[in-house]
Formats: structure tokens, C-alpha cells, sequence
């Protein structure tokens, strides 16, 4: 693999923004995110080996060590940062389709519930992994979910929910969205709900962790 893209691959794992941050420690002082995938693309690479050869493995890697406990959430926020000043370069790329993008993802924080935290990690993982990613923020009802996908056909919906008061909106959201839009896949996620409750609602995958939605979505979308 080309030098840049595994430097790229590092710096998102570790989660070095740019070369003035001091973030983390081991790499003080050298090319972060921001550089390194402006160089790659002066440099000829192909922006969808960028997006698939640096962004992803490092993202995937982070994922995983966040699911088996290695690195906790301020680590992953600083990848996903990473990972989003990366990005900046590429998404001109993206439009001009120069590169392209596996499919489409819709996530909101289920109604009445008003945490982000949880959303903006899957958005961030999930952007990184090579999709599209449309986040409809908190508090969202099944009206917009259903907008949304009226935009973006073949779009698959991840709903986020924090509170046990709120996880119940999931089930009248997720009928709503397959009343609306057959076929819609539809996966959830968040501190109350498991497995049980998934198969109970009628959604089709429960992920506890952003990894898990990410593979989901690969085995849904991209094979």
C-alpha cells in the first residue's frame, strides 16, 4: 500500500487531526488527517483508494477497539474528528463522482429523546466506512424519517434511543416507516434496547456498538 494512505490509516486510528494537534502524544509534530489526504490527492492517488485504503481500515480498527473495551469515547471522537477533516477533502470527490460511496444512511434520535452522543459516534463510524450519511439530529418523528427516505430510495434508517421512556417511540416509528416504505431496512441502537426488543418491533438489527451497525450495513449494502 501506498506510504501516505497507512500514514492516513494511522493518524485516523489514533486520531491525529492535523499536524498542530498535540493529540495523541506519539505523534506530536507530524502530518495529521488534514495533510496527509490533501497530499494523497496532489499526489494522483485515487480518491476512492483515499476513502477505502487510509479512511476505512482506521476507522474499522478503532471500531473494534472500542467494541472489545481497548478505547472509550473520547478516543473515538478524536478519530471521528479526524475522519471528518479528512473528509472535507473528499466529499468534492464524491459529488463530482469521481468517488463513490457505498450506499445511504438515515439516523435520528427517536422522539422525545433529546441525546446525541450515542447518534453522532454511528454517524461518524458509518460516514467513515464509505457511506453517505444523512443525520436528522434528535427528537425525530416517524414524518421525517419518512421524508427523508422519499429523498433517498434504498436508504437504510438507524434509529437511536437513550432513555427506556423513549425507546418505546422506536416501535410506533419503525410501523410508521414500514406502513410507508416497504422494505425499508432498519436497524437500532442505544443504552435500553437489545436484541429482544429489535425482533419484538419489528426492526431488523440491533447493534450495540457502532461497528456492529457498520457491518450490518456492509453486509446489506455493499456486497
Amino acid at each position: 500500500m501506498n506510504e501516505i494512505l497507512t500514514q492516513l490509516s494511522d493518524c485516523i486510528e489514533f486520531g491525529k487531526i492535523n499536524m498542530a494537534s498535540p493529540y495523541p502524544p506519539q505523534m506530536k509534530g507530524q502530518e495529521g488527517a488534514d495533510e496527509l489526504t490533501a497530499k494523497a490527492l496532489a499526489e494522483g492517488i485515487n480518491p476512492q483508494d483515499v476513502l477505502t485504503l487510509g479512511l476505512m481500515p482506521g476507522m474499522e480498527r478503532i471500531g473494534l477497539k472500542f467494541r472489545e473495551n481497548k478505547v472509550f469515547v473520547p478516543q473515538v471522537l478524536m478519530s471521528a474528528k479526524a475522519m471528518s477533516t479528512a473528509m472535507l477533502h473528499l466529499k468534492p470527490h464524491f459529488l463530482s463522482g469521481a468517488a463513490k460511496q457505498k450506499g445511504t444512511f438515515i439516523i435520528g434520535t427517536v422522539l422525545g429523546d433529546l441525546h446525541d452522543i450515542g447518534k453522532n459516534l454511528v454517524s461518524m463510524m458509518v460516514e467513515g466506512s464509505g457511506y453517505k450519511v444523512i443525520d436528522l439530529g434528535t427528537d425525530v418523528g416517524s414524518d421525517k424519517f419518512i421524508a427523508a427516505l422519499k429523498d433517498h430510495p434504498g436508504a437504510v434508517v438507524g434509529l437511536s434511543a437513550l432513555l427506556t421512556t423513549t425507546m418505546v417511540n422506536m416501535q410506533a416509528i419503525t410501523k410508521e416507516i414500514k406502513d410507508a416504505m416497504p422494505g425499508t431496512l432498519i436497524t437500532i441502537g442505544g443504552a435500553p434496547v437489545n436484541e429482544d426488543f429489535c425482533n419484538k418491533i419489528g426492526a431488523d438489527s440491533y447493534s450495540a456498538d457502532p461497528q456492529g451497525v457498520v457491518e450490518f450495513l456492509n453486509r446489506k449494502l455493499a456486497s
